[in-house]
């Protein structure tokens, strides 16, 4: 008789656009892929669109499946059965764990899909072998998980790891947390397009190529057309990479000093930019490290799993739920 190690699981991610699932072998490797449109403003049918995503794959498999594991953006309570809130779904305090149990009848685990990142690398990416694990996301915002002793550590009401809404700046740009100086108003997708706008605005003749790509409206300029002229070359464009780069560092440098972790692991839309971030983060947190000169600091590496991450760890996730008999 199979065990829980020894199975297939589904994976679910469930973002602001879509709902990517897969079949999710234990070693990893993904047989099988399905997705739906989310449908975010309607619980009833966020959960029919996740529920189509499982049967559909369960379908294709054909053979014996341990369990699914969704992964959400959002905060959930400390056991995951509770989405607390989530900015793109229409989730406020939703049993969703018991209404999916209901659903779909199988063994479930919920939680929020940074964790399950996080998790997913810890596992088969950048942190495998790791005592203390990082995960830092760089999207729109910043998210991200931490794994401590081979345990994804939630915090006491399951809310660990936004890392973002650390304060860096006192009274800087206001955050859509309610509070001015977050990490991730510098250091993310988001930070990066408001900072071309800036500059775009206040000396549109440095911005010159920025804002030939946008027909010459500052307005319109995002973190993806920054990332775009960089990888063309363009001097101001990297020059806004290292910026954000160097906010990237800082904050790290300040999570060093808390954590202490041996790695940190850098994924989201942004890390595939790579050196151009990581670079100048690596240099500002040489140079911003507590104690430097006199104790080791974190190793930074660029998350291994890509966009699968979030339906990778979910996976697993609830394979050692099985397992241990808490799914």
């Amino acid at each position: 008789m199979s065990s829980a190690h020894d199975l297939p699981a589904i994976g679910i991610d469930i973002g602001g656009t879509k709902v990517a699932g897969g079949v999710v072998l234990p070693d990893g490797t993904i047989s099988a892929t399905a997705r739906r449109a989310t449908p975010g403003k309607s619980v009833r049918a966020t959960e029919d669109a996740i529920a189509a995503v499982v049967d559909e794959l369960a379908e294709t498999h054909g053979g014996p499946l341990v369990g699914v594991g969704v992964g959400a953006a959002g905060w959930f309570d400390r056991t995951g059965d509770t989405v607390l809130f989530s900015p793109h779904l229409a989730w406020r305090n939703q049993p969703l764990r018991h209404d999916l149990t209901q659903r779909l009848q199988r063994p479930l685990w919920v939680g929020n899909d940074a964790d399950a990142a996080a998790w997913a690398e810890y596992r088969y990416g950048a942190a495998q072998g790791s005592d203390l694990a990082v995960m830092i996301t760089l999207g729109t915002g910043i998210g991200g998980g931490m794994v401590i002793d081979g345990r994804l550590q939630r915090g006491a009401h399951g809310v660990a790891g936004e890392w973002g809404h650390m304060r860096v700046v006192p009274d800087g740009r206001l955050c859509a947390c309610g509070n001015r100086g977050c990490w991730e108003q510098y250091a993310s997708g988001n930070a990066l397009g408001f900072t071309a706008r800036e500059v775009a605005t206040s000396s549109p003749a440095a911005a010159a190529l920025l804002l030939e790509r946008v027909g010459g409206r500052a307005e319109r300029l995002t973190g993806e057309d920054v990332a775009t002229a960089a990888k063309a070359g363009d001097p101001l464009a990297l020059e806004l990479l290292a910026e954000v780069g160097t906010w990237l560092g800082q904050g790290i440098a300040d999570m060093a000093a808390i954590l202490d972790p041996d790695v940190v692991v850098i994924g989201g839309g942004v890390s595939v930019l790579g050196e151009m971030v990581l670079g100048p983060a690596r240099e500002r947190l040489e140079r911003a490290l507590p104690g430097r000169g006199f104790r080791p600091g974190p190793t930074v590496v660029v998350a291994q799993l890509g966009a699968q991450a979030g339906l990778v760890g979910a996976a697993d996730l609830v394979r050692l739920a099985v397992h241990e008999g808490t799914a």
